[in-house]
C-alpha cells in the first residue's frame, strides 16, 4: 500500500514553533469496496456492450438486439438489477430529449437518451450531487456512419463498464450526497448527451460538486511508439474557468491561482485518494482541459460553470480508435475487447470509487477561506468559516511550493483559524474541512483578506 497522504497531523500550535505526528488514517468500508471491482465484472459488461454491433447515436432504436437503443435498455435493466439491493434509494430512467439537425452530425432532427441512474443521498438537508459518467455511443472512421459494426469497446464501452460497476458497488452503500450514475449519448456526434444534462443542472440549480468524466480508460498500449504501461492515468483538468468574471480574473492574477482552478482541485483530490487506496496506479495530472483535436463530455459542465475533470489511459492506440473493422498489412484496426487491458480498467474504476466514496461522506468544505496580507511576516495567518456540518472533526491546511504540482504538507488544526511558519509568498495554500474516518472536502483556495 502507497504511503497515506490523507492523514491527521496533529498540531500544537505555539507563537514560533509548530509540532504535530501523523497518524494513518484508511477507511476500512471504501477498502472494501475497492476489493469489490473486479476486471473480469468489467469486461463482461464492455462485451455485452460491444454485442449490440453498433451503438451509434443515430443507429437502430427499435431493435431489442442492435443498436444504440438496445444497449441503453440493458443499461437500464442492469440499473434495475442494482436497484433491488439499495432499499429503494437507486432509481433509473432513461432521459430522452431531441436535438435538431445540425447540419454536421446530425443530419436530421433526432431523439437521444441518456441513461441515468440517480442514488439519493440520506441526508434531506443536503443537496450536493457527484457525477460520474461514460458515453455509450460509438463511432467508426465515417462519423455519420450509423449501419457499420461500431464495438466501441475501449471508446467507450470502458468508461460506461466502469461507472456501472461503480453503481453496483456504491448502491449497497448510504452516503449523504446523492451520486449520479450516466451513460451519455451523443459524444461521437458533438457532446450532445453532456450539454443536456450540464444545461439541465444549470437550469435547476443542481449542487453539483464534482463531475467524473471517463472516455477510454481500458487501452494500456500506445501505437506508433508502443510504450506499455498500465500503471498510469492521466486526469485532465481546466486552468481558467469558462465562466470566470473579470474580477475573478483580477483575483487569479493578484494570488497567482492559475493552476488552482475548482478542477485543478478536484484533480489533485483525485490523485490523494489513489495514492491512498489504489495500488500500482499513478494519477498524472495533465494541465490541459483535454488532449488536442478532441473533446469530452466534462467539458460541457465547465462551460456550465460545474467542477469536472477527465480521466484518460495514459497511452492512446489510433489504430483502435474511430476506426473501421479490417486489416491492413498485417495491421487489425477497430476497438475491439481484445486489445483491452482489464486490469488496468479494474484500477481506475477503483481510483474513481475512492474519490467519489471519500467525496460523497466528507464534510461540506469550509467557506470564506482567507489569507491574511496586512502584515509584512514570515508567517502566514488563514481564516475560515465552519461549514454547517456536524461531521466536520477538523481542517486540513495543504501547502505546496508556488512550482509544485501536489499538496507537499498538510497540518491539522480543529479551528477555524491557523497561523503556521510557511511564508505565504513562498507557498500556495488551500483548506479542506475532515471527519473522523479521514474524508476530506473538496480544498478551497484562499482569498488575500486583511
Amino acid at each position: 500500500m502507497k504511503p497515506n497522504p490523507f492523514c491527521y497531523l496533529l498540531t500544537l500550535l505555539f507563537f514560533t514553533q509548530i509540532s504535530f505526528a501523523q497518524i494513518t488514517v484508511d477507511d476500512p468500508e471504501i477498502k472494501k469496496m475497492i476489493t469489490e471491482v473486479k476486471a473480469e465484472s468489467l469486461e463482461n459488461t464492455v462485451k455485452k456492450l460491444v454485442s449490440f454491433g453498433t451503438r451509434h447515436t443515430l443507429s437502430d432504436t427499435k431493435s431489442k438486439t442492435r443498436g444504440i437503443g438496445a444497449a441503453q435498455q440493458w443499461v437500464k435493466s442492469e440499473f434495475e438489477k442494482y436497484a433491488l439491493e439499495s432499499n429503494g434509494r437507486l432509481t433509473s430512467k432513461i432521459d430522452y430529449f431531441t436535438i435538431k439537425a445540425d447540419g454536421r452530425r446530425i443530419a436530421v432532427d433526432s431523439q437521444l437518451g441518456n441513461v441515468m441512474a440517480t442514488l439519493k443521498g440520506t441526508d434531506s438537508g443536503d443537496d450536493r450531487v457527484l457525477i460520474i459518467s461514460g458515453h455509450l455511443d460509438s463511432r467508426v472512421t465515417d462519423v455519420m456512419d450509423a449501419k457499420s459494426d461500431a464495438p466501441g469497446a475501449n471508446d467507450d464501452g470502458s468508461g460506461v463498464a466502469a461507472m456501472m460497476e461503480l453503481a453496483k458497488i456504491m448502491s449497497k452503500r448510504s452516503f449523504p450526497y446523492t451520486i449520479l450514475f450516466v451513460a451519455v449519448t451523443g459524444e461521437e456526434q458533438g457532446l450532445y448527451g453532456a450539454r443536456h444534462l450540464a444545461e439541465l443542472a444549470k437550469q435547476e440549480n443542481w449542487n453539483i460538486v464534482a463531475m467524473l468524466n471517463n472516455d477510454m480508460i481500458g487501452n494500456s498500449l500506445s501505437s506508433g511508439t508502443n510504450l506499455r504501461d498500465n500503471t498510469k492515468v492521466r486526469v485532465f483538468s481546466e486552468a481558467t474557468p469558462y465562466l470566470e468574471t473579470e474580477d475573478e480574473a483580477k483575483m487569479r492574477k493578484l494570488t497567482n491561482r492559475d493552476n488552482d482552478s475548482p478542477s485543478r482541485l478536484l484533480a489533485r483530490y483525485i490523485k490523494t485518494a489513489t495514492d491512498q487506496y489504489v495500488d500500482q496506479l499513478e494519477v498524472n495530472l495533465v494541465y490541459r482541459n483535454d488532449r488536442f483535436l478532441r473533446g469530452g463530455d466534462h467539458t460541457p459542465f465547465s462551460q456550465n460553470g460545474f467542477t469536472a475533470v477527465r480521466f484518460c489511459e495514459m497511452n492512446e492506440n489510433y489504430n483502435h480508435q474511430h476506426q473501421d473493422l479490417r486489416t491492413e498489412n498485417t495491421v487489425k484496426y477497430g476497438d475491439l475487447p481484445e486489445f483491452m487491458d482489464f486490469e488496468y480498467l479494474r484500477k481506475i474504476a477503483a481510483s474513481n470509487l475512492a474519490t467519489l466514496a471519500n467525496l460523497a461522506w466528507a464534510p461540506k468544505s469550509p467557506t470564506n477561506v482567507g489569507i491574511e496580507v496586512k502584515d509584512l511576516t514570515n508567517f502566514s495567518t488563514l481564516a475560515w468559516k465552519a461549514a454547517d456540518n456536524k461531521k466536520t472533526y477538523g481542517y486540513q491546511v495543504l501547502i505546496r511550493e508556488t512550482s509544485a504540482t501536489n499538496w507537499e504538507k498538510m497540518i491539522f488544526v480543529t479551528d477555524t483559524n491557523a497561523t503556521i511558519p510557511y511564508s505565504k509568498d513562498n507557498f500556495l495554500f488551500a483548506v479542506q474541512a475532515i471527519d473522523e474516518l479521514g474524508h476530506a472536502s473538496l480544498p478551497v483556495f484562499p482569498v488575500p483578506i486583511r
